[in-house]
């Protein structure tokens, strides 16, 4: 199967003599994302040629939907919201024209002014030699030919924990990354990325208690959103400490002007919302190939990959990991300015040889998968949006991993009904203040979503859920304020209510997405496989509350205040307990992630 990927190079190759022009992602980041998505909101209609359901979004892309609002008379902007619009541009300035046509007067005359002190978009006033002549790089060269762009990743993270019972009562969690970010293209026709860290963390006790869940060789730590863990010891606490690598990295370049390609190791999501119930950013970057193909209101994402499976017998340990396989396909199609739908389906699969089946890029992959023998992990799902008003997104996803009608109206809770659905509404600036963003979601899954006969086809990458963290056999509800009173001050507060089952040792209650289903509980005078409800096992309802503010002392430079409060409350003695942390962070050019669960 490691041939998919040499044909894929092999492509990138010969492809690469019509590239056209072509910029690198933006990392995934919810906090610059958000301010992305709201410029998309506030314009109060699809941007053209952005289709925000499918993510990293492209520099260019971000650039060209600043522009869009700029050049919109009727979008009314805050002095907050002009100074996102200059922020996002001068992260990007390699991407944003010096001069627009006569036609285009009205936006000359507003980039013209926002730029103001500017030679030209992202200048720094306090250039030291030949480094930050540019805010958002440490050091920058470009040319006709070629760019690049080189800047340090840091972030050092430090509180005070605090947990009910004798368990992890008192400690300190930390974080220290330092490592380095380079980003650039070739005559703006191939652009690459790359990035590296070395990290050393001591995270909360729930984030450990999860991590517990879903290791397999305890010889091995566990650090949310990453691949290979050293557990290390930690002073002053009853948790290991991890240490780890980070790194991600791939070229992209478009093969037709319509037709974009990427290749490398990265995260992908899809959706609209803060968890993905199609693939999410949750587990460990994978390598993978993508291509992109826009035509008019359609985008259309065919996205090969390789997971690894560390699901390994006993002894094995010391042995390659296996590898496994999915082929997505997602649709996105704009109807008229306000609403866009979404189809996608994927297949996890694991074989000896070459499946080229699963290369067809326009076939609906569950006919192959029974036109093979039914033996892979067939998945399909439909996702929607709204923009109205100017202040509202609303958006959906639904997602079916088995069905049948006929056992969903015997309402006798069969296993084979395995789906998961997401309900969703962003409202900025929310009755009438300028900068204060709400967003609420409901999320859901019933027990044994997503896994599968094994760890080879299972819907999990190293050991961790490719879609909601929770795995299955969940109910959440989360709500997130956002609000930016000045230019570099942000007040986030993220709330969640999720209520779950836990599976015990030795029995599968089906949130646990490592088991297989094959092994589900039975239930004692029920039908075979039916009497399967969400929360089944032992219950545990989670009340989660998160408030941050966070100030950009420099450009991409964060200082953030954290405070967590959080109670479990579970029929699983371990998981019965409460915690209160805080946290100082100093962070450069790397975004806020926390693991709410």
């Amino acid at each position: 199967m490691r041939t998919i990927f040499t044909i894929g190079i092999a492509f990138v190759l010969l492809a690469s003599w019509s590239a056209q022009a072509q910029s690198q992602k933006i990392p995934l980041n919810s906090d610059y994302y958000h301010l992305i998505d709201r410029l998309e909101i506030k314009q109060g209609q699809w941007a053209s040629g952005f289709h925000s359901s499918v993510k990293p979004y492209t520099r260019q892309a971000a650039v060209q939907l600043t522009d869009s609002i700029l050049g919109d008379p009727f979008v009314r902007l805050s002095p907050v919201d002009r100074f996102t619009i200059r922020y996002l541009r001068d992260d990007s300035w390699e991407w944003v024209p010096p001069t627009y046509p006569d036609s285009l007067s009205l936006l000359q005359l507003k980039t013209s002014e926002l730029h103001a002190g500017q030679k030209r978009p992202g200048d720094s006033q306090r250039a030291l030699g030949t480094f930050y002549k540019k805010k958002s790089d440490l050091y920058s060269y470009q040319n006709d030919d070629f760019d690049v762009h080189v800047s340090p990743v840091v972030n050092f993270s430090y509180g005070a924990e605090t947990n009910s019972g004798t368990v992890g009562a008192s400690f300190n969690p930390y974080v220290n990354s330092r490592g380095l970010e380079i980003r650039g293209s070739i005559r703006k026709r191939l652009s690459f990325y790359t990035f590296l860290s070395d990290n050393q963390a001591l995270f909360p006790r729930y984030i450990w208690e999860y991590g517990a869940q879903y290791t397999t060789n305890t010889s091995e730590g566990f650090a949310p959103f990453e691949g290979f863990v050293k557990r290390t010891s930690a002073r002053n606490s009853t948790f290991g400490g991890a240490d780890f690598l980070s790194a991600r990295g791939y070229i992209t370049f478009n093969a037709l002007k319509i037709i974009n390609i990427q290749f490398g190791h990265d995260r992908n999501f899809f959706g609209n919302g803060y968890r993905s119930l199609f693939l999410s950013d949750n587990s460990s970057p994978y390598l993978f190939l993508k291509i992109t193909t826009r035509f008019g209101r359609f985008q259309y994402t065919n996205l090969l990959a390789e997971f690894q499976n560390l699901q390994k017998p006993p002894g094995a340990y010391d042995e390659l990991n296996p590898q496994k396989y999915t082929a997505i396909h997602h649709l996105s199609v704009n109807i008229g300015k306000h609403i866009n739908v979404g189809l996608f389906e994927a297949e996890v699969f694991s074989r000896s040889q070459l499946e080229l089946n699963y290369f067809n890029p326009v076939i609906f992959y569950r006919f192959i998968e029974s036109y093979r023998g039914s033996a892979d992990n067939a998945l399909v799902g439909l996702d929607f949006k709204a923009n109205f008003a100017q202040h509202f997104l609303a958006y959906s996803q639904l997602m079916f991993d088995e069905f049948k009608i006929s056992e969903l109206r015997a309402k006798n809770g069969s296993w084979v009904n395995k789906f998961a659905v997401q309900a969703g509404l962003k409202y900025i600036d929310a009755f009438g203040i300028a900068n204060l963003d709400l967003q609420g979601e409901m999320n859901l899954a019933r027990p044994y979503t997503y896994s599968h006969r094994s760890g080879q086809t299972n819907y999990v990458h190293y050991n961790q859920p490719l879609a909601h963290p929770l795995g299955a056999n969940f109910i959440e509800g989360l709500a997130i304020v956002r609000y930016q009173p000045r230019n570099r001050w942000n007040l986030i507060g993220t709330f969640g209510l999720m209520s779950y089952g836990v599976d015990p040792p030795n029995r599968n209650y089906g949130g646990n997405l490592l088991q297989p289903y094959e092994t589900r509980v039975q239930w004692p005078g029920k039908a075979d496989g039916t009497g399967h409800f969400i929360g089944q096992g032992r219950k545990t309802l989670v009340t989660y509350g998160d408030v941050r503010l966070s100030f950009m002392l420099k450009h991409n430079v964060f200082i953030d205040f954290q405070q967590i409060l959080r109670k479990s409350d579970s029929q699983a003695e371990r998981l019965k307990y409460n915690t209160s942390s805080t946290s100082f962070a100093l962070r450069w050019n790397l975004p806020y992630r926390t693991l709410v669960l």
